[in-house]
């Protein structure tokens, strides 16, 4: 009976060790969690596979929308550069304006 119950105790650990990827991004609250639950219980039982998985749930949620954070990011980037760019021009003007005076003066 003492074997019986070392075994099942044994097979529970083997099972939550196997699955320990899927488990760590349930607790992250991952979005693919399915997929990577599916991956572990396909590829897992491979030492890459397994460690891929455990890497995957590891790492923090993708964006929901990739496309509009994208277009955002190089929104951002194009005001930035047109920013820059009309601080220079500004610069450029202004320090031609104040020699122009002197050179009227």
């Amino acid at each position: 009976m003492s074997t019986l119950v070392v075994q099942v105790i044994a097979a529970v650990a083997s099972l939550a060790l196997y699955f320990l990827p899927s488990i760590i991004a349930d607790r992250r609250k991952r979005y693919d969690l399915l997929t990577i639950a599916l991956f572990n219980a396909v590829v897992g039982w491979t030492v890459f596979g397994w460690l891929l998985a455990l890497y995957w749930a590891v790492q923090p949620n993708p964006p929901r929308n990739v496309a509009s954070e994208i277009a955002q990011s190089r929104k951002l980037g194009s005001m930035r550069t047109f920013s820059v760019m009309l601080a220079e021009r500004v610069r450029f003007r202004s320090s031609r304006n104040n020699t122009s005076e002197r050179a009227s003066k």
